[in-house]
């Protein structure tokens, strides 16, 4: 095993562990923060990977711009002063849905050890690098789900906005 192999094993490791961190947290501050540590340990299988524009992204869209987004809502709603209840008759959902993501992680991991290349890695190669590949694809293949995605986007801000200001009218 190399040392690339197992830096991308630690991060993967780190991100599972800050993932359950994110879930267990009793306070939305706390799950926010280790929700920050996530993102940043994607980003490091990213630059492991060679997926240098990923990581960007990863660190300034994800882990500075929408969890400090959600920082900041959860300080504006005071959403940790008030008690949450507990909803425990909801555990079959849970149950079935947790069973639903270990079966499609499953289906990932036995199509990765039959396929091991990866079809999209297949098509960025000829594009001429990552930055360059990730472009082509975003703008032609998949522009349609890249518009809807800001048009839906926009739509929450405006909310958002209409929102605390309907709040601080009161």
């Amino acid at each position: 095993m190399s040392w690339i192999q197992l830096f991308f094993y630690v991060f993967a490791v780190l991100a599972v562990i800050m993932a359950l961190m994110v879930v267990t947290r009793r306070r939305a501050v706390h799950s926010a923060i280790f929700l920050i540590l996530t993102f940043l340990c994607f980003a490091a299988t990213y630059v492991i990977m060679d997926a240098e524009l990923l990581a960007a992204i990863q660190v300034l869209v994800y882990a500075g711009g929408v969890v400090g987004l959600i920082i900041f809502v959860i300080m504006l709603v005071g959403a940790e002063e008030r008690e949450v209840k507990q909803a425990h008759g909801q555990w079959l959902i849970a149950a079935f849905v947790a069973l639903l993501l270990v079966v499609e992680v499953a289906f990932v991991v036995v199509g990765t050890l039959w396929n091991p290349t990866g079809a999209l890695a297949s098509k960025m190669v000829p594009a001429g690098g990552n930055t360059e590949a990730l472009g082509v694809v975003l703008y032609t293949t998949y522009l349609f789900p890249f518009e809807v995605a800001s048009i839906l986007l926009l739509a929450a801000m405006i909310g958002a906005i209409v929102l605390a200001k309907h709040k601080l009218e009161r």
